[in-house]
Order: structure tokens, then sequence, then C-alpha cells
């Protein structure tokens, strides 16, 4: 008689074992954990960059508080949680155009935008520039920005050790000569030096092939550097698709996923972080969302952040590493609630910049 061939595997290739069984995510060790064996960790000698969708902010605020080596080669005004003030970047894309536009092989034909207020923005990052993000007062002063960003561009991706991408949109809209926007020009009512924005969803080939560039590129300028790829758990805020948002979720975070899976299996210097995982698995997930059920709640980061200290680093404070103000115990769906006090320390640590919020315009509340 053969031999069951499931029998011998590890709890956690069984569902029952591995969620129902787990209970939710803990701070303090147990509960549910996906987290596999990983090809490597963070040191505290590492310089470790960050980029990518909303929620990579939230890695990047939880490296630096764990006591670790978060590299910001430009800083703005406050607690920056960018490694150089390049703002939100959602798609692969979008990380490989600011690639080539630092060291000067891309010119965009879109320059600067130019506001109903009169302020000047960079149509790259729209809400870096000036007080408050609001913008310059002359074209010429975001153009003298761009020279001094771009050099801080360059020196992270040279001097970074670890690079952590957080992937978080396909939907996209570019711009005349095909170079992908934050946002479409119309949504901040751009009055002067924007070009037409077409939609564009990127599919998986083109992910993946601009995927590949990336580390093709930033290996030959920096060939030491390791890559953590992850998925945004937030879900998107519109689709300009002729279908349901949760069609379009459902399908972007599907394709997102398995373009970084494709990364993971073919490099040895790439490893996946399932922060997408960890937040969607029903376990977790009743009390990971605020009441958009959109936005990932101070309980879900947490949850995110404690598996990542866990796993991901090593030495140095990463044991006890927690984003300040985040309830440290049960982090299920009957955990109690956050105080006025405790929302609003979160808030004010966790303020998150997004230009996807801006999407969010249509019908209904």
């Amino acid at each position: 008689m053969q031999e069951h061939p499931y029998r011998p595997l590890p709890a956690r290739h069984f569902w029952r074992a591995s969620i129902c069984h787990a209970g939710a995510t803990g701070l303090a060790g147990g509960g549910f954990d996906p987290v596999g064996e990983l090809p490597f960790r963070i040191g505290p000698q590492d310089r470790v960059a960050a980029a990518g969708s909303c929620f990579a902010q939230h890695i990047a605020r939880n490296l630096a508080g764990a006591g670790f080596n978060f590299l910001q080669t430009e800083v703005g005004e406050g607690d920056s949680p960018f490694s150089a003030r390049f703002g939100n970047i959602y798609t692969a894309r979008q990380l490989r155009q600011l690639l080539l536009r630092a060291y000067g092989l891309v010119r965009p034909r879109d320059a600067v935008w130019r506001l109903p207020s009169g302020c000047y923005v960079d149509p790259f990052r729209p809400q870096m520039l000036g007080e408050g993000g609001l913008g310059l007062a002359s074209a010429g002063a975001v153009s003298d920005a761009r020279e001094a960003h771009f050099a801080a561009v360059r020196e992270m991706f040279e001097t970074c050790t670890v690079f952590v991408f957080t992937l978080g949109l396909t939907e996209a809209w570019l711009s005349e000569d095909g170079m992908a926007l934050p946002v479409p020009p119309g949504v901040l009512g751009v009055t002067q030096g924007a070009s037409a924005a077409s939609f564009h969803n990127f599919g998986l080939n083109e992910i993946w092939q601009d995927l590949e560039e990336v580390l093709a590129d930033i290996c030959m300028v920096n060939p030491q550097v390791r890559f953590i790829f992850t998925v945004s758990p937030v879900a998107l805020a519109a689709t300009y698709e002729p279908r349901h948002v949760m069609i379009s979720n459902t399908l972007s975070k599907a394709t997102l996923r398995l373009a970084a899976e494709m990364m993971r299996e073919r490099y040895a210097r790439v490893c996946y972080f399932p922060s997408y995982e960890i937040v969607t698995a029903p376990v977790n997930a009743p009390g990971a969302f605020e009441a958009d059920l959109r936005s990932v709640s101070p309980l879900g980061v947490a949850q995110v952040m404690a598996l990542f200290n866990r796993h991901m680093l090593s030495g140095g404070e990463a044991a006890a590493a927690v984003p300040a103000a985040m309830p440290a115990p049960s982090l299920n769906a009957a955990a109690s609630p956050l105080s006025d006090e405790e929302r609003a320390a979160y808030d004010a640590r966790a303020r998150i910049i997004c230009e996807e919020d801006l999407l969010a315009t249509g019908p209904g509340p």
C-alpha cells in the first residue's frame, strides 16, 4: 500500500493546524505565523532603504523604531518615512523610471505641474515639495530641487545593503511619453505643464520585466545589495476598469504577488515577506482593517511588524520592537479598542502620505 504523501508534512502545511487552531498573530510569539525559511536576515550593520506604496511607510518607521539603520539620504520636514523624498512608488514601472531618471537616462516630457493654487509641483512626487507638500513658488524651484533629489536617490541605491520594495498597484496613468504617474493630473486640477494622461493596467509580464530590470540596474551600481519584496494589503481606493473594485483588487494583488514570487524563485538575493497574507488571513482580518475595510488598522500594522521583526531582524532590539502606541496584548478581533489618546498617538506617528486616496472621489461616503 502506498504511503499517504501528506502525513509526514509539518503543521504549517495544513489549514486546520496552522490557521484554525493557531489564533491571531501575537506580539510575544505564538499564534498565526505564515513566515517560512528566509534566505537572509537584516542585521544592525545593514543600511536598509525602503520604497513602494503607502504601506511601505510603516516598514520604514518600524525599522527606525527597532533601532536598525533605516537609510535616509534626503530628509524632509518632520518624521519622513522615505529613504529619499520620492514619495509613494505604487508600481514597478515607477521604480524603474526613478532609476533611469536619477541617472539621467530618461527625461520625461512632464517636468513641472502648476496647481490651481499657483504653486508648482514635481509630477512624479506631487506631495513632496513645499510647506505641507503644497508645492513651490516657481517652476525653476522645482527643477532645482530635482537635481538634489536625484543625487540623494543615487546615493540610496549605491549605498544600501538591503532594499525593501512594497508592490501596491497594477493600475496606473501614463503621460503622453509613457511615463507612469503617481496620480493623474486631473485629480489635482493641474492647470499647466501636464500632457494628456491615459489609463494603463500593467500585466504580469510587464511587472516582472520591470522588476528584473530594476534588480539588474541596482546591482550594477551596488553588487552586494539584497532585496525584500512584499505586497501591500491596502485595497484599491478605486478602479478605472469597467468592473467592481473588489474584482480589480483581487486581480491586482494576485498579479503583484505572482510577480514577487517569480523574482524570489529566480534570485537568491531576493526575499519575499508576506505582509499581504498576514493582514488578510481570516484569523487576523476581522481586526486588521479599519472601519472602511480597506485601510490597515493599528492592530494589523502591529501584526505585520511583529512577524517582520521576529523573522527578518537579527540582533539589536528586534525581539521587542513594536511600533509606538500599539497595544501589546492580544491582537484578535476581540481585543480592546484603542483609547482616544492611543489613537491620536498612533495617527501622529503613522501619518500616511497617499495620493491614491485622492482617486476615491466617486459616489458614496
